[in-house]
């Protein structure tokens, strides 16, 4: 089944800081933030949600199509699609901008600062979903405003299921128009931060939410996710990452894996639980898109982390 990913594709430029930053942050001192960070360092990984997830995705052997916009800076991600043979066919250039770019300061406890230009994703309603022929499934992932709105309305009128994955875009919407996505949606994906804030948005609890969709996913990092799917909360454990080196783009691998499950028809438990292990898989690698696994490798890190067969 093709799984169009709606989303950003960018440029992430990741700076470690050997400290933390709590250690720095004085909380009475917030109305006068004045910081600076060492960060010895520094590397430049191809990154984005939209491009993220379908790397992983092609991994598993789903079947990725990307629909995003980038700007006059794309030819170095351009030749990374073609050596990894990812369509480009909804991938739009817009003239006089600059593919998305994200700042990423990371400190030792794995939390991070980002600061983020959007560049040509801000013009991310230019593509429609109706272009793309033969989807099954798609996601919403963090993009422009407008085409985060757009493609959803799109994806419902065309009947085609879909995943809300706000994000760090979650902000953006009033309560109504987070509303709006989920009754469109078949699909909900949220961390327990954006979890909270969707909440407080829209005044709806997790529970009551979860009943307007086929699944709501909540994500909790180290302690693993869970699932509101056909009236149950299904616990999923956080596989065991055989190291701990970069948490940029773990997210997305977990998405990768969600629509892998639904397109594959996995149950819930063996979706969550293989979405859990992408993500292991992911924070032992730098940048969102160097992990490289096989199918032989997934099915024996999943019977280690769970005591099961994956396939």
């Amino acid at each position: 089944m093709r799984a169009l990913i709606c989303g950003s594709i960018a440029y992430d430029t990741i700076m470690v800081f050997r400290d933390r930053f709590k250690n720095h942050i004085l909380p009475d001192q917030l109305h006068i933030l004045n910081v600076a960070f060492l960060v010895p360092d520094m590397r430049r990984e191809f990154g984005g949600c939209a491009g993220n997830m379908a790397y992983t995705l092609q991994m598993l052997g789903g079947e990725p199509l990307i629909m995003a916009t980038v700007g006059d800076d794309y030819q170095p991600y351009a030749y990374r699609f073609d050596k990894l043979q990812l369509s480009q066919q909804h991938i739009r250039k817009i003239p006089d901008t600059f593919t998305a770019q994200a700042f990423i300061t990371t400190d030792l406890d794995d939390n991070q600062i980002t600061a983020f230009h959007p560049g040509a994703m801000n013009h991310s309603h230019a593509n429609h979903v109706q272009d793309a022929q033969g989807v099954g499934l798609g996601i919403i992932a963090p993009d422009g405003r407008e085409g985060m709105l757009q493609h959803a309305r799109e994806f419902h009128a065309a009947h085609i299921p879909f995943i809300f994955d706000p994000g760090q875009g979650l902000p953006m919407f009033s309560g109504d128009e987070l509303l709006e996505f989920v009754r469109m949606a078949e699909y909900v994906t949220v961390n327990d931060y954006e979890g909270q804030l969707l909440q407080e948005r829209t005044g709806r609890k997790t529970e009551d939410l979860a009943k307007l969709v086929k699944a709501l996913v909540v994500t909790k990092g180290a302690g693993g996710s869970l699932i509101y799917a056909g009236g149950k909360q299904i616990e999923i454990p956080c596989a065991q990452a055989r190291e701990v080196v970069d948490p940029t783009g773990c997210g997305d691998a977990f998405r990768a894996g969600l629509l892998y499950g639904i397109a594959a028809g996995l149950d819930w438990t063996l979706t969550g639980r293989l979405a859990s292990l992408l993500g292991a898989i992911k924070i032992a690698h730098r940048g969102g898109q160097n992990h490289q696994f096989t199918r032989d490798e997934i099915a024996q890190r999943f019977q280690e982390n769970f005591g099961s067969r994956i396939w």
